[in-house]
């Protein structure tokens, strides 16, 4: 084998420029000193002295004793560092410019009275200090002392809290989850004042370092539940999870599956009503959508709008849900199957109906089908992709269009493209977007069975994503609960929706500790 030469010279060329940079790396300590100059070349060593680094030295007050200010522009509140660190700062002790500070009095004095900030904590570790400064908080050195203080004082730009475009609500709260951590926090916090509820903090990524929050609420969740999902999530080993889907995907039980264990959303009503049923919410910095675990099939199927209209009305929404699944999966597969292979199934009319409308297309059955989903498809990406405005354009007119033209082209019947619309439409009507994706797949994969075996295909592949599914957990739950294992209590919260009062007890394949919703269990008392 004949070698390039050209990746021999960058090789070497990139020793070559790596040997300095890993002996400036080499030259800086973990360790802090008590020399302040020594500290501050650190941390610049460490950060390779970047623009936004802000370092601003002083004396504390009338004494003798250095210190400085360090943060990153941008990444904190200048009005905080300078009204309640560096004016403090200065202004301390005054009354004592006689008497001879150590520095590890000096130090206490300023943790203690001096600094008029909400978080302060002691850092011992120049890891500790630069983790702080990336993460927005300034850090105090003082000269004579080989630790530093940090002090929290994070502000950046956020966008701002709006309702959530992925899941549009006809009734319900407006309000959804934004890129900030701690936002998100409280908008679980308005919602849930209960002492109870657990904030579990973690770091993420060797690199990144992002925060991640295990939310549950203790006394009704199971602990089991808790107990994986903290496992999985410290299993994690990433350079940096830029956003949810990384963590589903690591700690998800069966990665394979086209089907999602977990449930994203970005509203803080939903996750509430998942924490109160007594899942666990696993938060993100960085990211609006927050992850919920256990997810169910019977979970897809269900919007948190079911339970802010009335118990009719949400009934009939489920209903109309569950036979647009069965439409979006199987209609196609049943028209290649029946016109292939079962005609005789089709009523006469209905069957010369068809048969003239495909007279002349020079395609079978699943050719048809297959080319007018895939441009379905195709529409359907490409309106995603687009600005808002042209992207709606694109998938009605385009569709309109496309449709058409076929049709008078003689290459699909029409009663093809009432069924590739149809499918789309219901489709639509899935809350879940994973769920909806992993019926598209199961689409195309019943097209292929029926154009194979005809009824027979869709039957065996039926069977076999039944089988799938009932192998298939979500954190230790069963996926198929509580279809199968059954459980009668939580079927007035499946495909019906019960009225409130008779939903007394939380779900039953969640098994947790506090079972009971709400205290009136025989129905609604009258004065």
């Amino acid at each position: 084998m004949v070698r390039n030469p050209f990746f021999k010279i960058n090789r070497r060329r990139k020793n070559n420029l790596r040997k300095p940079a890993q002996q400036e790396r080499d030259d800086f300590s973990n360790e802090l000193f008590t020399e302040i100059d020594a500290n501050l070349l650190n941390i610049k060593k460490l950060l390779d002295e970047p623009s936004d680094l802000i370092i601003r030295e002083f004396k504390i007050g009338n004494t003798d004793h250095r210190c400085a200010v360090v943060y990153l522009a941008g990444l904190t509140d200048k009005m905080l560092i300078n009204n309640h660190v560096i004016k403090n700062i200065q202004n301390a002790l005054e009354e004592s410019e006689n008497e001879s500070y150590r520095a590890i009095d000096l130090i206490n004095q300023l943790h203690n009275k001096v600094l008029s900030v909400g978080k302060v904590e002691i850092a011992i570790s120049l890891d500790k200090v630069s983790n702080a400064l990336l993460s927005g908080d300034t850090v105090l050195i003082v000269n004579g002392i080989d630790h530093a203080i940090t002090i929290e004082s994070k502000e950046w730009k956020d966008r701002a809290i709006e309702e959530p475009t992925s899941e549009a609500l006809i009734r319900g709260p407006r309000d959804g989850f934004v890129e900030n951590i701690q936002t998100n926090i409280v908008l679980i916090r308005r919602r849930i004042r209960d002492s109870n509820l657990r904030i579990k903090s973690y770091q993420i990524g060797r690199r990144s370092k992002k925060d991640i929050v295990v939310a549950y609420i203790d006394g009704i969740v199971n602990p089991q539940i808790v107990k994986v999902v903290n496992q999985r999530l410290r299993s994690i080993d990433l350079d940096d999870a830029q956003e949810s889907g990384f963590i589903e995907e690591w700690i998800e039980d069966n990665f394979l599956s086209p089907f999602p264990q977990l449930s994203h959303t970005e509203r803080p009503d939903k996750v509430s009503a998942d924490l109160m049923q007594g899942k666990v919410a696993i938060l993100l910095d960085g990211t609006p959508f927050v992850l919920i675990a256990p997810f169910t099939f019977g979970n897809s199927l269900q919007s948190p709008e079911d339970h802010y209209e009335r118990w009719i009305v949400a009934s009939l929404l489920r209903i109309l849900r569950y036979i647009g699944a069965f439409i979006a999966v199987f209609l196609p597969s049943l028209y290649i199957a029946l016109v292939s292979f079962h005609p005789g199934l089709i009523p006469s009319k209905l069957a010369f109906s068809i048969a003239a409308s495909r007279e002349g297309v020079p395609f079978p059955a699943f050719m048809e089908a297959f080319l007018m989903e895939l441009t379905m498809e195709l529409l359907r990406e490409a309106g995603i992709r687009l600005p808002k405005p042209i992207g709606q354009t694109i998938g009605i007119v385009g569709g309109l269009v496309i449709g058409e033209a076929a049709v008078a082209a003689g290459i699909v019947s029409p009663i093809m493209v009432i069924i590739v619309a149809v499918t789309a439409v219901s489709s639509f009507s899935m809350p879940s977007y994973s769920t909806a994706f992993a019926f598209r797949i199961l689409r195309f994969g019943f097209m292929g069975a029926a154009a194979l075996f005809g009824l027979y295909g869709i039957i065996l592949g039926y069977i076999m994503v039944n089988i799938h599914l009932v192998n298939l957990k979500s954190f230790g739950v069963p996926y198929s609960t509580p279809f199968a294992p059954g459980f009668s209590q939580d079927w007035k919260d499946l495909i019906f929706r019960a009225p409130i009062t008779a939903l007394s007890k939380r779900p039953e394949y969640l098994q947790t500790e506090d079972t009971e919703r709400i205290g009136i269990t025989k129905g609604r008392e009258t004065p």
